[in-house]
């Protein structure tokens, strides 16, 4: 089972009271939201990283590579 832990904020007590009048059950909105921005910053890491690994990647000789692996399976 997870572990959880107790998130708190301030909110304007009018945005507060508004919301319990129309329902919104503030605890499930928070937490949507927040694992919604997680998401989308995991992603924008996930996306910096493939663009470092794809300017690695670029920088690579495939003509060298190639070369290099038929000359190893030509020395075997």
């Amino acid at each position: 089972m997870s572990d959880y832990v107790t998130v708190s904020t301030k909110v304007r007590r009018e945005l507060k009271e508004e919301a319990e009048r129309l329902g919104v059950k503030i605890s499930e909105v928070l937490r949507r939201a927040l694992e919604e921005e997680v998401r989308t910053r995991k992603l924008e890491e996930l996306e910096k990283k493939l663009g470092e690994v794809g300017e690695a990647l670029d920088r690579i000789d495939i003509d060298r590579v190639v070369k290099s692996i038929r000359e190893d399976r030509e020395g075997r």
